[in-house]
């Protein structure tokens, strides 16, 4: 069973712990069966700049130095070369004040319903997990594109997560651990709607039954 631990704020950390946080959530996401090789990147926001995982490096090869620090004109401010998708992380941590950290994965579930262009509808309380009753797919766009950016960032209007079609979901959270255990929490929710809707049709829960669980979790544990 995975350990979420609770969520903390990435301003506590200095810029080499950040590096080596960046790191260890690449490799749990490998791990975890999240990412594949080359597939998915991660971000933190630090002051003024955030720093993101390197372009095109395997796990088994990437170091704290190859960390990427950028400023949310989307200018590098180190050498290396950031993520491809660095557009969208610069976006959603330049829009969104709350959130320090943003993960993208390539996950099998979440890729599958993407490619089908489905949201997860509330078929269980715990879409809560992602702030609302429903996790939004964002319409297809090419990967690195400013146009990807523009329709994930609609997808995550007042959520923590979204697919995004023909490719896999990204997960906000208040540190890099918090964004991988809303991502895990996430993929299991699209392996068990994948498997009901194998089996028929889901039997989604009402809004008012939804409003009631997002309530209760403003007071739960790690997702306060």
């Amino acid at each position: 069973m995975y350990y979420y631990p609770e969520a903390s704020d990435s301003h506590q950390f200095s810029k080499d712990s950040l590096h080596h946080q960046l790191l260890q959530i690449s490799s749990k996401l490998v791990n975890l069966g999240l990412n594949r090789g080359t597939s998915g990147n991660c971000s933190v926001r630090f002051g003024e700049h955030f720093l993101i995982t390197p372009s095109g490096i395997p796990i088994e090869e990437l170091s704290t130095h190859d960390m990427v620090e950028m400023d949310f004109s989307g200018r590098v401010m180190n050498s290396g070369k950031p993520s491809s998708e660095w557009r969208f992380h610069k976006d959603i941590l330049k829009s969104r004040k709350e959130i320090q950290a943003v993960v993208h994965v390539h996950s099998t579930f979440a890729t599958t319903l993407s490619c089908l262009h489905k949201e997860i509808p509330p078929f269980h309380y715990m879409i809560s997990v992602a702030g609302g009753d429903s996790v939004r797919c964002a319409p297809y766009a090419l990967f690195g594109s400013q146009e990807l950016s523009d329709f994930a960032l609609e997808a995550l209007t007042g959520r923590s997560a979204c697919l995004l079609a023909n490719h896999g979901m990204i997960a906000l959270g208040k540190s890099l651990e918090h964004a991988l255990s809303v991502a895990v929490e996430v993929e299991l929710l699209c392996e068990q709607y994948c498997h009901a809707l194998q089996t028929g049709e889901p039997q989604l829960l009402s809004s008012k039954q939804m409003n009631a669980v997002l309530d209760k979790f403003k007071d739960y544990g790690r997702w306060k």
